[in-house]
């Protein structure tokens, strides 16, 4: 629908712990227009105000993609066209993907616990999940770190965490580079690329996502590897990494908790008809948005494990900042026709249908628009 022909629905607040089910909407509809007084963003948000600005960030890119106009000639060309979430290459009568990702700000709670033994698995994850994305096997990985000063023991746990993922996704770990980068790198930052392998009938991009199509969303293990510079603002200046939650669990070990590995989803793109499928990472259910043109509604999100209800309530943070910074506990989601949807929740534990697409592009939880 062009925006001439239809206005944005209005914003409308929940609370996380709301409960926002209700009947479908019919395919081809956008969600209606309600208002109701709530607790609104601020000016300026909190993420933006703990370092990073999403909405720059977005901008940003777009300007260096824009320069990214020359394209192989020959044999291995590239397939598509940037910002899925990996790159294709044509590779004869198979495509070869690409993804690259890093642990990012996790690191500094990984240096405040001292523990330095899962970070590894999160590298590897936050690589082989965007791979997945598009039904791409993993089959390789190679790590990239920078660091001021090396340290022997924080070394080995890292190779710890790094064997773990790839046996996790069953990836060898062919190579990589570290790099003492003194005066421009305070600390250590751990990145890595990954190639995946998938014959070309068999690539899923989200092009036959229609409207009417269910999303089955799958529980993240917590915050994952995203929008830990607002979880470590919020943590620093209301609690501490020692204090716990009700289950028991100290925020720093939330924190530290590793990326999911969805490695399941070549089984079940095996026997499922798959339309599209989402790794939910910075960006939230803005993530969505990536794969098609028709929107995205969440009228049964799966419930958000404590520690975002933690962040949320110390931080006094918006509904919709927290589902445009967090995965609120659904790390993947699979886009999928009615029919499929028993084959997805029998093969996939925890999964539950969250929402439907529709006609009109965007991204809503009940009737409040993501933006």
């Amino acid at each position: 629908m062009s925006k001439t022909m239809a206005k944005k629905p209005a914003a409308k607040k929940m609370t996380v712990k709301q409960t926002i089910a209700k009947k479908p909407k019919p395919a081809g509809k956008k969600p209606a227009a309600k208002k109701m007084p709530a607790r609104t963003a601020p000016a300026k948000s909190a993420y933006a105000q703990a370092g990073v600005d999403i909405d720059l960030e977005a901008t940003a890119i777009k300007a260096l993609i824009r320069n990214l106009k020359y394209r192989r000639k020959g044999k291995y060309a590239m397939m598509g066209a940037v910002g899925h979430f990996a790159g294709l290459i044509d590779f004869g009568p198979l495509a070869l993907a690409l993804t690259t990702d890093g642990v990012g700000t996790k690191m500094l709670v990984a240096d405040q616990q001292e523990d330095w033994t899962t970070v590894g698995i999160d590298c590897i994850a936050m690589n082989v999940n965007d791979l997945y994305v598009m039904n791409m096997e993993p089959v390789s990985f190679v790590d990239y770190i920078a660091t001021d000063k090396l340290s022997m023991e924080k070394m080995a746990q890292i190779g710890k965490g790094l064997n773990e993922g790839a046996k996790q996704a069953n990836i060898d770990i062919v190579g990589g580079e570290t790099a003492s980068l003194r005066g421009l790198v305070h600390g250590l930052d751990l990145a890595g690329a990954c190639l995946g392998v998938q014959d070309k009938k068999k690539i899923i991009t989200g092009e036959k996502i229609r409207p009417g199509n269910k999303i089955v969303g799958v529980p993240s293990t917590g915050i994952h590897s995203n929008g830990l510079s607002l979880a470590r603002r919020v943590v620093e200046k209301y609690g501490s990494y020692d204090e716990k939650l009700k289950n028991k669990k100290t925020l720093g070990a939330e924190l530290l908790t590793p990326t999911r590995i969805y490695s399941e989803v070549l089984k079940v793109t095996a026997k499922c008809t798959v339309h599209g499928m989402c790794h939910v990472t910075g960006g939230g259910l803005l993530n969505f948005k990536r794969l098609s043109n028709y929107g995205f509604v969440f009228d049964n999100p799966i419930k958000p494990p404590e520690v975002f209800d933690w962040i949320q309530k110390k931080g006094d943070i918006a509904d919709e900042e927290m589902y445009r910074t967090f995965n609120m506990g659904m790390g993947f989601a699979y886009v999928v026709p009615e029919k499929s949807v028993a084959c997805v929740l029998k093969m996939v534990k925890g999964a539950k249908v969250v929402g439907e697409v529709v006609k009109e592009p965007g991204a809503w939880l009940g009737e409040m628009e993501i933006t």
